[in-house]
């Protein structure tokens, strides 16, 4: 499958009914979870950082993360969309930068936020940002996924009527879907997929009660991603097994655990 073909892959999927993508952090997950049968995968940049010993948030080097990332594409055949945050820089042109780099490295799609630090981007430096990674990447060659955090950094004054105006603009600059982290109930999601005329993708796993995939998608939902929330598991069971070993040198970690031999044969020995 070419560059091409991987980006027009993962473009189709939009179309249907809805499909998981679900985010991994390095080659080993990414070739986990293609073989267990998903059409395409999504990187985090959470699980990325944690598993290199540092938190999300920036504390991870672009270089670092591009290469992790690299490393799950030339894993797998399957379309891998990249966490890209917030495009590695706060100008147009470094977003672009970043967006061609990710082309350049065989990846199929991408998220560009519209905040850093905890706060917004202005409307027009949003939408000028999201052009430049248009402009950096032809609609054939990557699906741009244009985040929009008005729900998740707080202090918006109408997150609703920002997001439904910075998806408008995003999607006039050349956004391919939207991505609309942080909402916490079931009729505001519908009412979103509603007023956005595009994709809408939002995060399974981030509120309480849990909004399953299932339901994202009889609200309209067409992507529905995890975040970190596949790495918190596995780090939980890490932990899990380290505390288990410490407290009574038991094995109970084990039970259902993968064999050797099986986990060699997904890895092609």
């Amino acid at each position: 499958m070419t560059d091409t073909d991987r980006a027009a892959a993962l473009r189709a999927l939009h179309s249907g009914p809805g499909f998981v993508i679900p985010n991994v952090w390095d080659a080993g997950t990414a070739r986990i979870l293609a073989q267990v049968g998903f059409a395409a995968i999504a990187t985090t940049s959470a699980g990325i950082a944690w598993s290199c010993g540092v938190p999300d948030g920036g504390a991870l080097s672009p270089e670092t993360m591009f290469d992790r990332v690299a490393e799950i594409v030339r894993a797998v055949d399957v379309p891998v969309s990249a966490d890209l945050e917030a495009g590695y820089g706060d100008t147009p042109d470094e977003v672009g930068e970043t967006v061609a780099r990710a082309v350049a490295l065989g990846i199929a799609g991408g998220n560009i936020e519209d905040a850093a630090g905890g706060r917004l981007f202005d409307i027009e430096t949003a939408t000028s940002r999201l052009a430049a990674a248009r402009d950096a990447a032809s609609a054939d060659a990557f699906v741009l996924n244009a985040r929009t955090d008005a729900f998740f950094v707080g202090g918006v004054h109408d997150p609703f009527a920002e997001t439904v105006e910075r998806a408008r603009r995003f999607l006039d600059a050349g956004a391919d879907c939207v991505f609309v982290p942080g909402v916490r109930d079931a009729e505001t999601i519908r009412r979103l997929v509603d007023e956005i005329a595009a994709p809408v993708n939002m995060v399974a796993g981030l509120t309480a009660p849990v909004i399953d995939a299932r339901t994202l998608f009889s609200l309209g939902v067409k992507r529905v991603s995890v975040g970190g929330s596949i790495a918190r598991a596995s780090f939980s069971a890490v932990e899990r097994a380290g505390r288990e070993l410490l407290d009574s040198g038991t094995l109970g970690f084990l039970d259902g655990a993968v064999s050797y031999r099986d986990l060699q044969e997904r890895y092609g020995a």
